[in-house]
C-alpha cells in the first residue's frame, strides 16, 4: 500500500498507509514524503526509505 502520511513525533517518524495503518517507524527528522517513499534527515545526510521501512538511497546535503 502507498504512503498516505508521515508524522514526526519526537525523534521518530511514523509512516501510515491509506487505511491509517502504521506501516513503519523511522528515527530522525522528517524531510518529506511521497506516496512511495519517505525522506529522513540525520545530520548532513538524507535517507530515503520505502513504505515498509527499507532503505532505498542516501544523499549528502
Amino acid at each position: 500500500m502507498a504512503i498516505s502520511t508521515a508524522v514526526q513525533r519526537g525523534a521518530w517518524v511514523y509512516v501510515y498507509d491509506e487505511k491509517s495503518s502504521l506501516k513503519t517507524t523511522i528515527s530522525g527528522d522528517l524531510h518529506g514524503f511521497t506516496g512511495s517513499s519517505v525522506s529522513i534527515k540525520r545530520g548532513n545526510w538524507i535517507y530515503v526509505y520505502d513504505e515498509t521501512g527499507h532503505l532505498i538511497s542516501t544523499h549528502s546535503c
